[in-house]
């Protein structure tokens, strides 16, 4: 049981430092710190998709991306 609770809190504290980063940064499934879509003239480093509202996601999987954005516009990757 202990090795159960050990590990489950391991897991928590990973996914703590992601969310403490700032608002500028979400946690996604995976636990990683990705960061909020933005607005920018150009395609920002690690942008992965445009939103069809024309800001810049950098989401690490399809499922749900931009989905506060009106939806995927272009996939760069």
């Amino acid at each position: 049981m202990r090795n159960l609770v050990t590990g489950a809190l391991a897991a928590l504290l990973l996914v703590v430092p992601a969310a403490a980063v700032g608002g500028d940064y979400y946690t996604n499934v995976s636990g990683h710190a990705v960061h909020r879509p933005v607005h920018a003239s150009h395609a920002p480093a690690g942008a992965t998709a445009r939103c069809r509202d024309g800001t810049w996601s950098f989401s690490e999987h399809h499922r749900g991306t931009c989905s506060h954005h009106g939806g995927v516009a272009v996939w760069l990757r």
